[in-house]
């Protein structure tokens, strides 16, 4: 993809692996084309305010469900699970009813938003991050909780204080689903945003849609695009390898 992207797009074509004449300006010419900084930005807002959300939203909701007892926890367990069998596509309609319903109810806009789709992605991620969490937490001993109680912590302290700091690792892996989930979407973004609004990945189906190659597709600057957009992704997981790892791996032993 390095190379494509750099790369002429009859060579491409042709199979050629190395590029035999470089043309960086795939890159300035992609980022203008669709406005791919304007994505990109609206992408980076969204999904980081989403990811953030819905850790800590997350690890709340964990914690309620793993250290009190109430009737239809096992129930709602279940459901959080069960939420992630339901495909997103027969999501669209009714979303997309429900915001254009409340606007009108409102008399504010929602659709064509940032607002639409950060409650979109939180509401899709949620589910998965607490059942995540749920796993994480079931594995921290209750000794310290309990001494912090014995010296008078409330609930909201031991969770703030105690919880969230030793389930850093479950923390990053919720936040980063969410982030992806967000960020690797295009059908809600396609529908819910508009020009000014729209994500990256939304930016990069308009510059595939509309590209004019002739008989040969643009190949190095959609490569360019693509590695654009995946740029983000990489820098969060070599940044935050560490704690992914540990919460992939956490409860797996004993």
């Amino acid at each position: 993809m390095l190379f494509a992207s750099v790369n002429s797009d009859v060579s491409v074509a042709s199979g050629a692996f190395f590029p035999v004449e470089l043309h960086p300006d795939n890159y300035l010419t992609v980022w203008t084309a669709v406005d791919l900084g304007v994505g990109l930005m609206n992408s980076v807002l969204v999904c980081a305010a989403v990811a953030i959300v819905c850790a800590f939203l997350a690890v709340a909701t964990a914690y309620v469900l793993v250290r009190y007892e109430f009737r239809g926890r096992l129930t709602f367990l279940r459901g959080l699970l069960g939420l992630q069998s339901i495909p997103g596509t027969l999501m669209l309609l009714p979303v997309f009813v429900l915001f254009s319903s409340t606007a009108t109810a409102l008399g504010i806009p929602i659709i064509g938003t940032r607002w639409a789709v950060f409650v979109t992605y939180l509401t899709f991620a949620l589910p998965f991050s607490a059942w995540v969490m749920v796993t994480y937490l079931r594995g921290l001993p209750k000794a310290l909780e309990e001494a912090a109680r014995i010296d008078g912590a409330s609930s909201w302290l031991i969770l703030t204080r105690i919880v969230v700091t030793l389930s850093w690792p479950g923390i990053v892996v919720s936040g980063i689903f969410a982030f992806l989930l967000g960020w690797n979407d295009v059908l809600f973004a396609s529908v819910l945003t508009n020009p000014e609004t729209r994500t990256a990945a939304v930016a990069l189906q308009v510059f595939g849609a509309t590209q004019e190659g002739g008989a040969v597709p643009l190949y190095g600057q959609m490569m360019a695009a693509s590695l654009i957009c995946a740029a983000p992704v990489v820098v969060l997981y070599l940044v935050f390898q560490r704690y992914l790892i540990g919460g992939l791996t956490s409860g797996a032993t004993k």
